[in-house]
């Protein structure tokens, strides 16, 4: 909410002749951050934004490729999961890679299952990462 700032206001209870006796005070929260200002903000460049989307569509792809052969191939999920208990983490990166993506992918597994982080980059920019956290356990 940000910085938040609170203004008491009072409500007076009164008897029967109208004389304020006790008061209860109320309070409403006002965030002044609300409130329109003329900031100068620099010009819109979305090139890199269009390439990152760009980017990931591809990172979609080869997920889906690795997705498919783990999920059609209980041959190749067990190899990978052999690999990871032996803690071979060069064979497991192989395993991913002969899938036959291009990306750079960072693997990394637990008792409990398996992350995978595609990375793509524009112009020597990191401008998109993708993880994939799957279960064995």
């Amino acid at each position: 909410m940000g910085n938040c700032y609170c203004l008491p206001r009072y409500q007076y209870m009164y008897y029967e002749n109208q004389v304020p006796i006790n008061y209860i005070p109320q309070y409403f929260v006002s965030n002044h951050y609300n409130l329109k200002t003329n900031r100068q903000f620099p010009d819109v460049d979305s090139t890199l934004l269009e390439k990152s989307a760009k980017a990931m569509r591809n990172l979609m792809k080869e997920a889906s490729i690795v997705l498919n052969k783990l999920a059609d191939s209980k041959t190749f999920a067990n190899k990978v999961m052999y690999a990871a208990q032996q803690s071979n983490m060069d064979e497991v990166n192989r395993l991913i890679q002969s899938t036959g993506i291009k990306s750079i992918v960072k693997t990394s597994f637990t008792p409990d299952g398996i992350n995978m982080k595609l990375s793509s980059s524009y112009d020597n920019i990191e401008c998109c990462h993708l993880t994939i956290a799957l279960r064995w356990l």
